[in-house]
């Protein structure tokens, strides 16, 4: 049920003072170009153009100790299908249906048709396409409740949430990714084909990035504030990478080679964010807009200085800013952000902006890892006055699949 948004931390008014400045400035500008506009423009040169489609011919293996579509470079389109299982589906009839999803996932990923593809031409450009798995609280209890983690359960409720229950849960995830958005269309359909026979569609959100090529490899995700997004993540391939994501010892993942997905429907308020002056914006969050620098460095990944204060003795990075909030005192509380852009259709009469982000985050363990964090958000972040959770669903991950067999074959025994 949708609940009214609580007030905020009251400090929203302070971030405002430059912004008829501001606009004015706009102006100024604006008018300066138009008197200085001339009727020939320069050509436009194209540049570093894949022109041979070699990137629609990439592929990204499916079979692995991990599922692929976590550790893989995020692609630029992504659709997120959330299904509930059917009342009369046994555990023997949700073992097929994963065999079946598994072996079309794979042959989708690799270029080739699914199973009884009519449409067999849009199979041959996988662009990139993984697709990863996630299994909610129904479908772990109805195989394997031993194997359940004490954390595969609801969030517990944020005084910031207004949480709508069409975003809410799901016994079966499926995020599909991939750099073409046609890519991504197919395969979802031929995954629902395969289960309009075992489960429902709960559902499905999509998302989006910087077009393939339009930035090099590695460029940190700027969310419709237009802000870097994700710059703390941790790196592939390296040991942090693995301790946050697939677990160690002292945070040890629900299975070997597995994970725990949440994602979060954000509605971001662009109308009012639009009231905000630059240096406003760069202060909420703790980072220029530039280059995502925290305010006390130069460069998107150095590290933030919280005890640097101003000339009048203020924190250079405020308390409330949201980098503070989020970034932990304790190291192992660390997640991996996988996030996408979404901008609906506005509502008829309604604001002008109907747009968010579904974030996405991996961790071993939601309630060591995700938690925390996300408590500290609740309690206290400025960009809690233009953000509003609207939906909320946790997701353990299993291992990935050796070929032949498929993804949830461990929870069978």
């Amino acid at each position: 049920m949708s609940q009214e948004k609580p007030q905020g931390v009251g400090r929203r008014r302070l971030l405002f003072g430059g912004a008829a400045a501001g606009l004015g400035a706009v102006a100024a500008a604006g008018a300066q170009w138009a008197g200085n506009s001339s009727s020939s423009e320069p050509d436009l040169v194209r540049t570093g153009l894949d022109e041979g489609g070699a990137n629609g011919a990439q592929t990204v293996p499916f079979y692995g100790r991990h599922q692929a579509g976590i550790a893989t470079e995020p692609q630029t389109h992504a659709s997120f299908v959330a299904l509930d299982l059917g009342t009369d589906v046994s555990r023997d009839r949700i073992r097929s249906w994963l065999r079946l999803l598994s072996d079309d996932a794979a042959a989708l990923t690799q270029g080739q048709p699914a199973l009884a593809d009519t449409e067999a031409e849009l199979a041959v450009r996988p662009a990139r396409l993984s697709v990863t798995f996630g299994f909610g609280p129904g479908l772990v209890k109805a195989v394997a409740p031993h194997l359940a983690p004490p954390w595969l359960a609801p969030l517990p409720g944020f005084g910031i949430d207004a949480l709508q229950e069409r975003w809410n849960g799901g016994d079966l995830l499926l995020q599909i990714c991939a750099d073409d958005p046609l890519t991504v269309a197919h395969a979802q359909r031929m995954l629902l084909k395969d289960s309009r026979a075992f489960a429902a569609v709960r559902w499905i959100q999509s998302g989006f990035r910087r077009a393939y090529g339009s930035e090099q490899t590695g460029t940190t995700m700027r969310n419709l504030f237009g802000q870097v997004d994700g710059s703390a993540n941790p790196v592939p391939g390296t040991a942090e990478f693995d301790r946050v994501v697939w677990g160690d010892a002292e945070i040890p993942a629900w299975l070997d080679g597995g994970t725990s997905m949440v994602i979060r429907r954000i509605a971001m308020n662009l109308d009012t964010w639009d009231e905000l002056d630059r240096h406003g914006r760069e202060e909420s969050v703790g980072r220029t807009l530039a280059n995502g620098a925290p305010l006390t460095g130069s460069a998107e990944h150095d590290a933030p200085d919280f005890e640097a204060v101003t000339a009048l003795g203020f924190p250079v990075i405020p308390d409330y800013s949201h980098m503070r909030r989020a970034r932990p005192d304790n190291p192992r509380q660390r997640i991996l952000r996988r996030s996408y852009n979404y901008d609906d259709a506005p509502e008829p009469g309604g604001p002008v902006s109907n747009a968010g982000q579904v974030f996405v985050s991996f961790q071993a363990d939601v309630s060591a890892q995700f938690l925390p964090i996300q408590e500290r958000l609740d309690k206290l972040d400025l960009l809690n006055e233009w953000t509003t959770p609207i939906g909320s669903a946790v997701f353990a991950v299993p291992p990935g699949a050796r070929e032949g067999g498929f993804v949830g074959e461990a929870l069978f025994g």
